[in-house]
């Protein structure tokens, strides 16, 4: 008898917020799903069908979770690769490949990577330390990326003269030059195990400067459809040349005279991608879920104009977190909250979002600015 999905073990290294998207998805196809997470309170731990307490950092904690299952994927960069190609060599089915995970987790091996295969990315130059940049004063301002480590906005700092060179953290990192971008935008690209492959819709992003993370995300974006063609092709080619199995977020930078050039790549759902829940045929979660288990590709199509807002924890707030305004924001129609289920809030968390779905972009915008305004996350 042909083996069905629902008889795979699927493995999750992490444990957060989108491992806790993919598993609300896998309910729906009574997948049986294994997560591993270092957090006793992770916002997987009660939906998941296993949960293991442990670090996916640790060599022997990785080998021993993924030796029960069939397939280990990840909703998170920073794990033991080493762990993932022992068990690539003892049989076990990983997407995306160790490889490609190394590759991420090392944002000068994905700088490298561009450069070697043409693919349109900002000037650069590694250093080890902070005292290297004394060397590229000529490259100011420069954008201070550690190669390693980094997320969210953190490890990250702009450099536009020797002043701002004290906050920079001690480490190898890359030096970019500073892009005179207009707008930032991510693609997500799908590939199956058969090497179907499919993209999103591309979408606009809007980052909270304070924070430096995404705050709003906006679909269908205003991009010419010859960029976001462009845009698309892009990301087939990473997806392809890295051989991905799974999904890929592809965020790209649009400079001032209309050019693409890529800023990051994640091999794993992404936050560009929440909104796809309510506003696309196929969600980014139902996607990864089709390409890691062998079926076909959905329909990735639009079905409503959305747009995407991340619920910050407030600033001065640290705590049990209480949600502010709930009631107000879900009076209004097209309104879909999602809550991580976090234990704590502190400033700048990503504790939930919301989409925001209606007949035009315009009309969702202007009630994402009503959701901004009155819903909020304190403690």
């Amino acid at each position: 008898m042909e083996k069905q999905i629902q008889d795979i073990q699927i493995g999750i290294l992490g444990g957060g917020q989108l491992g806790r998207m993919l598993v609300q998805k896998a309910i729906d196809w009574d997948l049986k799903i294994q997560v591993l997470d270092p957090d006793s309170e992770a916002p997987c731990k009660n939906i998941c069908t296993k949960f293991h307490l442990g670090s996916f950092k640790d060599y022997q904690t990785v080998l021993n979770f993924g030796r029960n299952c069939d397939v280990i994927t990840i909703e998170i960069e920073n794990v033991n690769v080493d762990a993932l190609d022992a068990l690539k060599a003892e049989g076990k089915t990983i997407y995306p490949s160790p490889d490609l995970i190394r590759t991420v987790q090392d944002k000068g091996l994905q700088k490298l990577f561009y450069r070697e295969n043409h693919l349109p990315t900002s000037e650069f130059v590694f250093i080890e330390s902070k005292e290297d940049i004394a060397e590229h004063q000529h490259l100011f301002p420069v954008m201070h990326k550690l190669r390693t480590g980094g997320y969210d906005g953190k490890g990250v700092c702009v450099i536009r003269s020797n002043n701002d060179v004290k906050n920079v953290p001690e480490g190898s990192a890359i030096l970019e030059k500073l892009i005179d971008f207009k707008s930032e935008l991510s693609v997500i690209v799908s590939r199956g195990s058969n090497g179907e492959t499919k993209c999103f819709p591309a979408v606009d992003m809007e980052f909270n400067k304070e924070a430096n993370l995404v705050e709003f995300l906006f679909s269908p974006s205003t991009l010419s459809s010859q960029l976001e063609d462009e845009a698309k092709k892009i990301a087939l080619d990473i997806a392809i040349k890295l051989d991905l199995i799974g999904i890929m977020a592809v965020e790209l930078f649009v400079t001032q005279d209309d050019q693409l050039l890529i800023n990051e790549i994640a091999p794993r759902p992404h936050n560009s991608g929440h909104q796809t829940i309510e506003g696309n045929k196929t969600s980014q979660y139902e996607q990864m879920l089709r390409a890691i288990t062998g079926l076909p590709l959905g329909d990735t199509d639009i079905t409503q104009p959305s747009v995407m807002l991340n619920l910050l924890g407030e600033k001065g707030y640290e705590g049990n977190p209480i949600y502010s305004g709930i009631e107000n924001v879900m009076s209004k129609s097209g309104v879909h909250i999602h809550l991580y289920g976090k234990k704590i809030t502190k400033p700048y968390r990503k504790m939930g979002h919301v989409t925001i779905v209606d007949s035009t972009l315009k009309s969702a915008i202007e009630t994402a600015q009503f959701v901004k305004k009155y819903l909020k996350v304190i403690a």
